[in-house]
């Protein structure tokens, strides 16, 4: 008898276990989860034969420019009907450490153009301002910016110091867009843990596309959009007959605007090929950031960011009224200029009539990022079972074989 009411005893003691542990799987997970499962290896543009103007760099990624870092948080979790506050969750974020986690507290030379204002990023007064960018760059959803730009200036206590006049100060720069359809976006589900992990995580060379980070719950043109990098390594003559100097220009973009019917690839028109619609209007927003080793100044680097919209302009965007069409560049170069332990400082610059490689770089680049968000990415299916369908593979190929502009 006694052995029975153990054996029942344990048989209780389990099944509770397996109720506790199934009813915690439900919840939201509380720290970074691992990447979900991919149906398909990560596949990029150029593997799909979509022709591109320009060389791109090593890992064709916005670290391609020397010192720039990229971290991911990306959140997954549950399915079917939307329970605010407990999912699904389809959500993330992204960081870019302009000068990597060595220099920190060195600021880099940025600009910033707004395409069309339906969106926010935090901290373009000062960069606007001040012709600098102090600190990361973070990307993230619409109702997350608050916690983010929070987090971000506690990371920084951690793992900074005090600024070269003594105080303790921050205007982070934390950009957003939105990502309702899939995602309880009102469940504030990204913590100020998954910032810091973000933050922490950041690297240089090859970095994910498509489902990561801010770019997890997005869709772009109605079909499953996300983020997407690419970069250009260009080269200026001073004159003819001296040697050309090499520089990189690299872009990152958390791609979430557009329709369908406007989506254009390489020149064909892919969107009206591939009809379809998740959106009766236009919903969503593109936040673009452009890095750059070439030393320019604040002013030039407003230009470089300006161009931003005419890669854009290349996949089919008009920029709607309700689309927030931000972007920001920096320069690497010129390390310590806003050191105020020195009076005089020697900056570097390239004459605005030797800019336009650069400037095509830029607009190659950006249309190549979003092509990308594009085409590395799998199908999703988030909130009340949205589904958003990825850029299906064999028939964009056969689309440019169609038009005649397959690589």
């Amino acid at each position: 008898m006694g052995s029975r009411i153990l054996c029942g005893s344990r048989l209780v003691l389990l099944l509770v276990l397996v109720i506790v542990l199934d009813s915690s799987a439900r919840e939201p997970q509380k720290s970074p989860p691992p990447r979900p499962t991919i149906e398909r290896k990560e596949i990029r543009a150029r593997d799909i034969g979509i022709p591109f103007e320009g060389m791109a760099g090593k890992f064709n990624a916005i670290t391609d420019v020397a010192g720039v870092e990229v971290g991911y948080t990306t959140l997954i979790n549950g399915e079917g009907k939307l329970d605010v506050g407990k999912g699904p969750v389809r959500t993330g974020v992204t960081a870019i450490l302009p000068r990597g986690h060595d220099s920190l507290n060195d600021p880099v030379y940025a600009g910033v153009f707004s395409l069309n204002g339906n969106g926010e990023m935090t901290g373009t007064a000062w960069v606007e301002e001040s012709g600098f960018l102090e600190g990361p760059i973070v990307i993230t959803n619409t109702h997350s910016v608050g916690v983010a730009r929070d987090a971000v200036i506690a990371w920084r206590i951690q793992h900074g110091a005090a600024d070269k006049t003594g105080y303790w100060w921050s205007l982070p720069v934390v950009a957003e867009t939105w990502d309702g359809w899939l995602n309880d976006i009102n469940g504030f589900h990204v913590k100020a843990e998954h910032i810091a992990h973000a933050l922490d995580s950041a690297h240089g060379g090859a970095i994910e596309e498509g489902s990561v980070g801010g770019g997890t719950g997005m869709i772009c043109y109605e079909f499953k959009g996300g983020s997407g990098t690419a970069s250009r390594k260009i080269e200026i003559k001073e004159k003819r007959d001296t040697p050309a100097r090499s520089f990189t220009v690299g872009v990152l973009v958390q791609a979430n605007c557009g329709r369908r019917p406007q989506l254009t690839i390489a020149g064909v028109p892919i969107g009206k090929e591939i009809p379809g619609e998740v959106y009766k209007e236009e919903a969503g927003s593109i936040i673009i950031v452009v890095a750059t080793d070439a030393p320019l100044l604040p002013h030039q680097l407003k230009r470089l960011a300006r161009r931003a919209s005419l890669g854009l302009a290349r996949t089919g965007s008009v920029s709607g009224n309700g689309s927030g069409d931000l972007f920001l560049a920096f320069s690497t170069a010129n390390p310590n200029v806003a050191n105020p332990d020195q009076l005089m400082h020697n900056v570097q610059t390239i004459p605005n009539d030797l800019m336009d490689p650069i400037f095509t770089g830029v607009v190659q680049a950006t249309e190549e990022a979003i092509v990308n968000a594009l085409v590395d990415n799998h199908s999703m299916t988030g909130r009340d079972d949205h589904r958003v369908d990825a850029l299906p593979h064999d028939r964009l190929r056969e689309l440019l074989k169609k038009y005649n502009r397959f690589r």
